[in-house]
């Protein structure tokens, strides 16, 4: 077999690139996945009573970037949809990010937005020198709230202290002093109308795309010639663990479905200090399907597994950093993604990447 271009993993970042590549370049491409369908951990399906589902669990879209959702468009139309998320503390759902609306909720008080920002200045622990999340989040809403919402949803979710995790975790959840609960406060927020699934169905559409499913890539590329390999799989695996396995966090995922209309009243709701699970999503309330009964998730991290999450310490960090010594020297492959950069991305910027090394390395 002869490509130009081969695609090693068909999630988002791999069927971008491979888009581009075959409706710009009008060049053909072989895209070479492990799993027996497209898409990634964005997949849905509808299950055995017909509900649809997130089968690696909740993907919201939300995006500042016009040209990622301008993109994304193109393959489907969307349903509005601003997230909405309660967490379990101290026997309440309380709405999360902090808010306005989270501080006098939890406290039972009735403050403004310039009382909450003072209330929050307060409680706040001066930290000259901020490393962990740990830090971070003791520094902008001081210890009782760190307890309450994000030390032990922390363990749970990597296995670990906050203290031992880099700064970027908990810096990703916004801290508001206003009354805004919607988890993200993007311009563009929505859900593929007819699923995920159906998108990627719809990227991949190009007579010069060839799918090859239930595959590793390593079993077939000797066979294929080629002028450039786009790997988005995990990087220890392409040079064969020379440098030793990378850290991952896993999830164990669990759907039930209940023979009722209404599990919980909002899409996502984060269990911090209660249960092993992280949180309970209820599919239909992402997805505004109307059912007789619903299906919910319960998410079990745990350390083996599918690789979800990339580890975030300085210890991973400096060992992937072995292996990226290895990929600045490499001629005719590019790493892309996730799981090849070793850094967790948002689903726009997984495109926001794939379309910047296509203009930059492939059509530059």
């Amino acid at each position: 077999m002869k490509y130009n271009y081969v695609v090693v993993g068909a999630g988002l970042a791999g069927l971008t690139i491979a888009e581009r590549i075959a409706e710009v370049l009008n060049e053909k491409v072989l895209v070479i996945e492990k799993r027996n369908h497209i898409g990634g951990n964005i997949y849905d399906s509808y299950n055995e009573d017909g509900i649809l589902i997130h089968n690696y669990g909740p993907h919201i879209f939300h995006t500042n970037d016009k040209e990622v959702y301008d993109y994304l468009s193109r393959f489907t139309p969307w349903n509005d949809f601003w997230h909405r998320v309660l967490t379990q503390v101290d026997g309440n759902l309380i709405p999360m990010p902090i808010t306005v609306e989270t501080i006098n909720k939890l406290y039972n008080l009735n403050l403004s937005c310039e009382e909450v920002e003072e209330f929050l200045k307060k409680k706040a622990i001066s930290i000259d020198d901020i490393k962990t999340s740990k830090d971070v989040a003791l520094s902008k809403v001081g210890q009782d709230i760190y307890e309450k919402f994000f030390e032990n949803y922390t363990k749970k979710q990597w296995g670990i202290d906050p203290g031992e995790i880099d700064t970027s975790i908990i810096s990703r959840i916004p801290i508001r002093s206003n009354r805004d609960t919607r988890y993200f406060s993007d311009k563009y927020q929505g859900m593929p109308k007819y699923g995920y699934t159906k998108m990627c169905e719809n990227m991949v559409q190009n007579k010069n795309i060839k799918l090859l499913l239930n595959t590793d890539y390593k079993e077939v590329i000797n066979d294929i010639e080629y002028e450039k390999l786009i790997y988005t799989g995990p990087t220890d695996y392409f040079y064969d663990y020379k440098y030793g396995k990378l850290a991952y966090r896993s999830i164990n995922f669990v759907f039930e479905t209940h023979d009722k209309e209404d599990y919980q009243p909002a899409p996502v709701v984060n269990y911090p200090n209660d249960y092993d699970y992280t949180r309970i999503t209820e599919f239909k309330k992402l997805t505004y399907q109307e059912h007789k009964k619903t299906t919910i998730l319960k998410e079990f991290p745990c350390d083996e597994g599918e690789p979800y999450y990339p580890f975030p310490t300085k210890e991973w960090k400096d060992k992937f950093s072995l292996y990226q010594e290895d990929m600045k020297k490499e001629k005719k492959v590019l790493f892309l993604g996730r799981l090849a950069e070793y850094r967790y991305y948002n689903m726009d910027a997984v495109v926001r990447s794939a379309l910047n090394l296509f203009e930059g390395g492939i059509n530059g």
